[in-house]
Formats: structure tokens, C-alpha cells, sequence
């Protein structure tokens, strides 16, 4: 892959669902060449969610995208040098394992800076790599309650509830992709190697920029408040007449204001700072509730945007595939499938910008589709080398 930004940069992604390969992605999609190990015979797990078209699920169109794939069962003692001599040949290692399990394949930091002195590799786990929970076991909704996300997602007299999709390793694996280019630049100013320790509750704990902050401040935790939010009114998801969700969330004294206009209720302009619309935040909700559900959807949207008001429809899978907007940007494309099978629909890359483009890329390998050739470029095994390697399994 070439043009991008990330062009002669190289990856070797030795990580599975979902943070780590969503990283490498992300760098891939911008000119970086990805190389993914995966075990022989299996592959990455996400290879199987369903719903499956032809044995290989839906979403690894998306979730393989940009990559090549190797095949090499890690547990076996070859293994480890095979690795080795990858990351010697590649700029960034991308890794997900738990840091025992690292270090009993024999591809920690150290071992690899053996083979590639100046290493570049991050490491996403769901502790990180101290601490007395370094080797706990965790995926993205263990992270996402540990770092209180899920404590204050829900309805206050309800249990907890998860967001609807593993925030966590979305998250995560954009903050991965961020701290490579990081570490990137430090090697590259220094020469020295450099080891990026993410955890997967810790990018989260990061973005919930007022909840240990109000703790720290007031003593109290904050509570789970449903769609409201706790310094902001009113700021809700409304039904509409045609049963539709709208998000309203009226976040500064200018959008107030022009929302009371919209609704001709110059009675609630009384309620002139945000101190005080909280203060009275039943009263104001119910108004806006009120309103909102005496309009269709559409002609809602027309009025809020023309006054100016930040406001949105939920939008559901097909929404978001018919929006004209997304449409127009190309936030979702459709890519045709090079063995003749129906176009698929997927995300584009996030962004755009003014000197290069992302790019979807190609299909997503099939399960050690590249093995022999990358071994060959890279690690400098002959055909022979490689044929008695899968004889053994290794490979």
C-alpha cells in the first residue's frame, strides 16, 4: 500500500479481537502495511461472529481490512524466532496479550528488542502491564465497568447497563493507533526503542473528564441520571409524534435561547443560566418532552436547523445508510467483493483531510492467504524451510 501518510511504515499486528486489530487498522487504512499473525486452522476469533456469510463473518470484511495474513501457532517453540524476525523487519508491533502469556511465547518487549533494537511496540491489555491486576483476564465490558462507565450508564433506579457496543476497544483502539504514532515519533528522535503500555479501562477513565474530578471536589459519586446529563438541561433523547427519537441537548445559553424561540415559549427565558434550568430541570424536561412529541420527526428537524438549535435524529443502521449526509461524504461506501459476491457495506475511514486520503483497501485475507510470501520477504525462509515449518504446524 502506498500514498498514505503512514507509507513505509510497517506493522506487525499480533493481537485478536477487538482493540489491538482495530489499532492496526486504523494505521492501515492511512498507508501503513499491516501484517496479522493468526493460529493456524482458527484464525482470529472475529473471524467467526456471526452473522456469517459463506463461514467467514460479516464484519471481518471490515475488521481484516488492510492487513496480510500470516499464520503461526505461537505456542510452539519455533514460534517465538519466527516473531522475532518479523519485528525485525517491521516498525511497530501491535500486541494484545495478557503480559504472562508475552512472556511464555517469548515475544515480550525484551525478547523482541533482541531481533530490532529500536522496537517500537504497544502493548493493549485490559490492566496494563503493572499494578496487582497486570495478569487478570478482561475484555471491553470488564474494562468498561472497571473504569465506571457502566456505572453511570442506566436509568437511576435500574440497574446498570452496557452501551450498546464495546466501547472499550473502540476507544481503546483509537488511542492505540495514537500512542504508536507517539511512540513513533520518539523513536524516531531518539533512536531508542519504545514500549506503549495501554490498558483498556484506562483511555476511558481518561474521557470521562468529570468523574473523578466531581468525586475529588464534592466527596459523592455521581449517579446514573438515564439520558440526562448531570450539568446540562435541558439534554435528553425527546419522542417524537411519529415515533421517532430525537437528541436535544440544549449545551450552551445560545442554543437555550434559541430553543425557547423555536418553542414560543418566552415563559422559560426566566430560566436565563444553566444554575438555574438544572435547578428546575423536571419542569423544563417536561416542556421540551411536551413539544417535541407534538411534531413529526422531519419537519422537526427542519425548524430546530434553520433556528440554529443542535439537535439530531437516533438513527438505526438503515438510517444511517439512506442519510443523504453520509451519502455525500462517503461515511459509509460500498465495496464489491473480489470473488464475484455482492458489494458489502461498511464504514469509510474517520476524517478527511486536505494533502492525502484513507483507504478501505482490498478484501480481507483469507486465513494465511500471505504466510509463504511474507516469510519469505521478510523472514528470508526458503520454500523448503516454509513447506517443513506446516508440515510441523507451525506455520
Amino acid at each position: 500500500m502506498s500514498g498514505g501518510p503512514l507509507s513505509g511504515v510497517r506493522v506487525l499486528d499480533v493481537s485478536t479481537i477487538l482493540a489491538g486489530p482495530l489499532a492496526s487498522s486504523l494505521l492501515g487504512e492511512f498507508g501503513a502495511e499491516v501484517i496479522k499473525i493468526e493460529l493456524p486452522g482458527e484464525g482470529d476469533p472475529a473471524r467467526r461472529y456471526p452473522p456469517l456469510e459463506d463461514g467467514v463473518s460479516a464484519a471481518w470484511s471490515m475488521l481484516g481490512r488492510t492487513k496480510r495474513s500470516v499464520t503461526v501457532d505461537l505456542h510452539r517453540p519455533e514460534a517465538a524466532e519466527l516473531v522475532g524476525r518479523l519485528a525485525a523487519a517491521a516498525d511497530i508491533v501491535v500486541t494484545n496479550f495478557r503480559p504472562a502469556t508475552l512472556r511464555r511465547f517469548r515475544i515480550d518487549f525484551e525478547d523482541l528488542r533482541a531481533y530490532k533494537p529500536d522496537l517500537v511496540m504497544v502493548h493493549v491489555s485490559a490492566f496494563g502491564r503493572t499494578g496487582p491486576y497486570a495478569d487478570r483476564p478482561g475484555f471491553a465490558r470488564v474494562a468498561e465497568a472497571f473504569a465506571g462507565l457502566t456505572y453511570r450508564t442506566g436509568e437511576p433506579d435500574q440497574a446498570p447497563v452496557f452501551a450498546g457496543y464495546p466501547v472499550a476497544d473502540g476507544v481503546t483502539g483509537i488511542y492505540a493507533a495514537f500512542a504508536a504514532l507517539l511512540a513513533l515519533r520518539q523513536r524516531d528522535r531518539t533512536g531508542e526503542a519504545q514500549l506503549a503500555d495501554i490498558p483498556l479501562y484506562e483511555p476511558l477513565l481518561r474521557m470521562m473528564e468529570d468523574f473523578v474530578v466531581e468525586y475529588g471536589a464534592t466527596g459523592e459519586n455521581r449517579e446514573r441520571q438515564g439520558n440526562e446529563n448531570p450539568h446540562i438541561s435541558p439534554n435528553s433523547l425527546y419522542r417524537t409524534r411519529d415515533g421517532r427519537w430525537l437528541a436535544l441537548p440544549a449545551s450552551t445559553e445560545q442554543m437555550w435561547r434559541r430553543l425557547i424561540a423555536v418553542m414560543g415559549a418566552d415563559d422559560l427565558a426566566v430560566f436565563d443560566s444553566m444554575t438555574a434550568r438544572l435547578a428546575h430541570r423536571e419542569e423544563i424536561e417536561a416542556r421540551v418532552a411536551a413539544f417535541v412529541a407534538d411534531h413529526d420527526l422531519e419537519p422537526l428537524m427542519s425548524r430546530l436547523v434553520a433556528a440554529g438549535v443542535a439537535a439530531g435524529p437516533v438513527n438505526s443502521a438503515a438510517d444511517i445508510c439512506a442519510d443523504p449526509h453520509i451519502r455525500a461524504r462517503g461515511s459509509v461506501v460500498e465495496t464489491p467483493d473480489e470473488d464475484g459476491g455482492r458489494p458489502r457495506l461498511m464504514q469509510a475511514p474517520a476524517g478527511r483531510f486536505s494533502g492525502f486520503d484513507g483507504t478501505v483497501g482490498g478484501d480481507a485475507p483469507a486465513l494465511g492467504q500471505h504466510t509463504a510470501e511474507v516469510l519469505r520477504e521478510l523472514a528470508g525462509l526458503t520454500g523448503p524451510e516454509i513447506d517443513d515449518l506446516r508440515h510441523r504446524g507451525v506455520v
